[in-house]
């Protein structure tokens, strides 16, 4: 490791950067240096400019991976080369707006037939059942499921923030045929090797292989139940507000953009081209 790297691991660990965070900011500087064969220490900002756009018109990589990019250039010169950048230095590229993949119930109870194995139903189940992201899936814990108050400890969630989900009555049955099955004594989803937990990227592998067999189109990740989750609540009438504190959002624009107008309300709203011809009354002055 090359002191520049290590320095700016250092920075990012006294800021309590996530560890994700912390090893996608390493492999974009691990990019540049590869680029232009030598130390970041020797650039400057036309060098980083001409990277940012080989990264969208070469390499064609999306807006958000080519701005997370320009995040961790901006904080290696910055904060650990103590180089000061003119505001708005370099532009960050346009992010086009899109709508979420949502699975209708029916699509979802489709998705579960298709889910062979015991281990990934409970853990993909969890995803949709509580609208976990997968890395909280994953790292939960068995002492995580207080089945007496119907509820999963989501600890350490995204930005570093304790928080609580809920716990289904028909998940607490599927997860207790689980522990019965494998009796996981740390990690509620045990992974291969001794003492870790089940890999993301296997569950992954596992989400894409069911919506196929399932005959989903759509492209279906385990985020995609998460989105699914907060939609279907928001069919139920369920306020937005309890969805932002059960998807652990700061903000509630965030899961405004999050849950957008459920196709089941776009659905059942009435054109008004459906109006016309129809009496309708004339109130008099």
């Amino acid at each position: 490791m090359t002191p520049l790297r290590r320095r700016m691991l250092e920075d990012m660990q006294l800021r309590n950067f996530a560890p994700e965070t912390q090893r996608n900011y390493v492999h974009h500087i691990k990019g540049l240096a590869a680029f232009y064969q030598t130390s970041p220490e020797n650039l400057d900002l036309e060098d980083i400019r001409a990277y940012q756009l080989h990264l969208l018109t070469v390499r064609n990589l999306s807006p958000e991976t080519a701005n997370q990019f320009l995040s961790a250039a901006r904080f290696l010169y910055t904060v650990t080369l103590e180089t000061p950048w003119p505001d708005n230095a370099l532009p960050r590229a346009r992010v086009t707006h899109k709508l979420p993949v949502v699975l209708s119930p029916a699509e979802v109870d489709a998705f579960f037939q298709h889910v062979g194995t015991l281990r990934y139903r409970a853990a993909l189940m969890t995803a949709y059942g509580a609208g976990l992201r997968v890395a909280e899936v994953v790292r939960l814990k068995v002492s995580d499921i207080d089945s007496s108050r119907g509820l999963i400890r989501v600890e350490q969630g995204k930005g570093k923030k304790d928080r609580y989900a809920m716990l289904s009555p028909k998940l607490l049955k599927v997860l207790r045929a689980w522990w019965h099955v494998e009796r996981p004594r740390d990690w509620l989803f045990p992974g291969r090797l001794p003492g870790r937990h089940l890999d993301p990227a296997s569950l992954q592998i596992v989400c894409k292989q069911a919506a196929a067999m399932a005959g989903i189109a759509k492209r279906v990740r385990v985020h995609t139940l998460r989105h699914s989750f907060a939609t279907h609540l928001l069919d139920q009438g369920v306020e937005l507000r309890v969805i932002q504190e059960l998807l652990g959002h700061a903000e509630i624009t965030t899961t405004a953009r999050y849950a957008q107008v459920t196709p089941r309300l776009v659905s059942i709203t009435i054109s008004p081209l459906d109006q016309l011809g129809k009496k309708q009354s004339v109130r008099k002055k």
